[in-house]
């Protein structure tokens, strides 16, 4: 079993990364169009590039959405609503004042009705129903909010039953329109001696009949909207459509949408499918195949640790699923996803070529989805050259705003520019789509905290980290001046040293600052042990050579378990093994030799672990603790002592093989030279000797 967990973790690292890349290429794939892509690119008030196009099949040309949205409106603002006829309503109340009107009656003539009463008592009731009836006949009209104040020319539809009578809303009545015309006809009637029931019978007896029908009414209106013509006439088979270098007139540019669009319904998902993910599949994997060939050739170290693979894989992945949602929403503009962030982030943990390659990686892929075709590759692109450029270090906030800034101008230039290409007219700008920039802008802030997140998830070292390991107050360092004084003035020094020789070749200035500070943090252990914390007392004049090289040499293992302990990064982790590479003991090696002369000795009791400087920055602390612990060691060395010490130092270290991992160039390491000098003979220049 164990043999077998060995062969597949030996599998696994020789096939994992090219199994990786292939899953996240066959996982940004997926989410491609799977149908036939329109194959012209059109914009309104541009030249016809392509031959003259004749229509293939007949074409209804479809109204525009603004066209479809006025029609819409105007269909609903001329909708006539469907109101409802409730006959029970003048039955019901009816009743009601039949039984108002008896009580009162009785009240008034007591309870025997026959002979003369009887006759009178139905004449009266006559009189009261038919003066009822006739308000009612009318029409009494309970309006529904939204069709008061229409006009007197209202019109809307009455049902009553299976019949329907269209009715001037201004010929019904409300309500109290209907009381007090009831009270208008008993008067006229009363006057003229008809015998009718008391007056205060018919207060608040009128109730509306007719009611809004809200359930009809909407039905119809949907109904109505489904039957909205969307087309404006049609274009015949072989009809053209557009000549070789005609303008696109609005005309044109309708006829042309209508064509993509029934070209896109023709050749839908179910037309080609296979081939055309064939196609999108190529194209991603062309497209990885040119960025892997740069890595191969530029920065090989990526397919050789997991985690600085997934970092960069990661970046597409993210991108392309968000431009899939954000193209299916049709609610955001594309333009809002803050792509720099890309470039960005990469720079703190990569090359400037590094990162910017990763961008084009990410746009070229993205261009792919979306529909705004040349506008969207070229401003990214701009934007992205602008961000690895501009952003220098997220240390300082008001620099890293004024990246932003930069970042904004070149998309808000930029698409202002590709906008008077397009259309050719100020009015036509897409003038709200600056709104989703300055969201852009906004979003690409958001690389401020992701960068000690992607620090922490794949074991990187930022500058924020960087500048926040170096307070003096961090535990490792304050232990170190406390328990090891003189080795920590020896890593300040180094640390100057050091940052600015790797400012004058170009490197990591900050890293190989902080690396220095920690080198020697493993001489807290037994610092009595090492000269520059000695003051009267030397332990190892007591020792075998050996136990003092095995001491000294162990300063190196054991800051390294400090460091992580202390969890360093490992990056600083490695400033610890490396700053002495395979070096010897130098001097406790010869004084074994000639204390025991006639013994074969074995040089490997008095040899640093290694491994040797892998980097320019681990190069450069290397030579600059050399050269510092030799001249501390020199009373008052002159300027020509110091250039000798640093000449001999680099010409050792060289004629050792420590650099043969590194990426010193001969060019960088005589700029290192020089650079070591000028500041050793600033720092050991003769002082004035003050009287006493």
């Amino acid at each position: 079993m164990e043999l077998s967990w060995q062969k597949f973790m030996l599998i696994l690292n020789r096939f994992g990364k090219q199994l990786t890349i292939l899953l996240v290429v066959l996982l940004i794939s997926i989410v491609y169009p799977q149908r036939v892509k329109f194959q012209y690119e059109f914009q309104k008030g541009q030249r016809w590039n392509y031959e003259t196009l004749l229509a293939p099949y007949d074409i209804p040309i479809k109204k525009s959405p603004e066209q479809i949205a006025r029609d819409r409106t105007r269909l609903v603002e001329s909708f006539i609503p469907y109101y409802k006829l409730d006959k029970q309503v003048e039955t019901r109340q009816e009743e009601l004042l039949r039984e108002h009107f008896h009580t009162w009656f009785i009240s008034v003539h007591g309870d025997s009705i026959a002979g003369e009463l009887q006759d009178r008592y139905n004449l009266m009731w006559s009189n009261g129903q038919r003066l009822l009836s006739d308000v009612y006949k009318e029409g009494v009209v309970d309006i529904d909010p939204q069709h008061l104040n229409r006009g007197p020319d209202f019109v809307i539809n009455v049902i009553s039953g299976n019949t329907l009578r269209p009715r001037l809303l201004s010929s019904l009545m409300t309500p109290d329109e209907a009381q007090a015309t009831l009270y208008l006809k008993y008067d006229s009637l009363s006057l003229r001696g008809t015998n009718l029931p008391t007056k205060s019978l018919f207060q608040g007896l009128v109730f509306p009949n007719i009611v809004y029908d809200v359930a009809h009414s909407q039905k119809m209106l949907d109904q109505a909207l489904s039957e909205l013509v969307t087309t404006r006439g049609i274009v015949r088979k072989g009809e053209v459509i557009v000549t070789k270098n005609a303008v696109i007139t609005d005309s044109i540019y309708d006829i042309l949408l209508s064509f993509k669009e029934k070209f896109e319904q023709d050749y839908g998902p179910a037309s080609g499918a296979s081939l055309v993910y064939l196609g999108y599949l190529i194209l991603i994997v062309l497209v990885f195949v040119a960025f892997l060939m740069y890595v191969r050739a530029y920065r090989p170290e990526l397919l050789n640790k997991w985690s600085y693979l997934i970092s960069v894989l990661v970046w597409p992945v993210v991108f392309i699923y968000l431009t899939f949602l954000v193209e299916k929403t049709n609610t955001i503009s594309v333009f809002l996803l803050p792509y720099t962030i890309v470039p960005i982030i990469m720079r703190h943990f990569f090359s400037y070529r590094l990162a910017f390659f990763v961008h084009v990686l990410v746009v070229l892929l993205c261009s792919l989805l979306t529909s705004v075709g040349y506008q969207f590759a070229f401003i990214q692109i701009v934007a992205g050259v602008v961000a690895v450029l501009a952003v220098t270090d997220a240390r300082y906030w008001g620099r890293f705003f004024m990246s932003v800034l930069y970042i904004t101008l070149t998309y808000v230039v930029g698409f202002f520019a590709t906008e008077l290409i397009k259309e050719g007219n100020l009015a036509q700008i897409d003038w709200p789509m600056f709104g989703w920039l300055a969201g852009n802008s906004v979003l690409v802030l958001l690389a401020f905290p992701l960068i000690p997140l992607m620090e922490r998830s794949f074991g990187f070292v930022s500058a924020i980290s960087l500048v926040e390991l170096s307070d003096m107050e961090k535990p490792l360092l304050k232990m170190l001046s406390l328990k090891a004084p003189g080795t920590f003035q020896h890593s300040i020094q180094v640390g100057h040293l050091s940052e600015a020789a790797a400012k004058a070749i170009g490197a990591d200035a900050l890293l190989v600052k902080v690396g220095a500070l920690y080198h020697d943090v493993g001489k807290t252990v037994n610092p009595e042990f090492f000269v520059e914390n000695q003051q009267l007392y030397n332990p190892h004049e007591n020792m075998d050579c050996k136990d003092s090289a095995a001491m000294i040499i162990s300063h190196v293992t054991k800051g390294a378990e400090l460091a992580r302990k202390y969890r360093l990064p490992q990056k600083l982790i490695d400033f610890i093994l490396t700053h002495h590479g395979t070096t010897q003991v130098g001097f406790f090696y010869k004084t074994y030799c000639k204390e025991h002369p006639d013994e074969e000795v074995d040089p490997a009791a008095f040899t640093y672990p290694g491994p040797k400087p892998r980097t320019k920055e681990e190069g450069i602390l290397m030579i600059a603790d050399s050269v510092e612990a030799t001249l501390r060691s020199i009373k008052e060395p002159s300027e020509k002592v110091i250039s000798d010490v640093v000449d001999q130092t680099i010409g050792r270290k060289l004629s050792e093989g420590q650099f043969t991992r590194c990426e010193l160039s001969f060019k960088e390491l005589e700029k290192v030279r020089e650079v070591f000098k000028k500041q050793l003979v600033s720092i050991y220049h003769p002082r004035i000797a003050y009287p006493s």
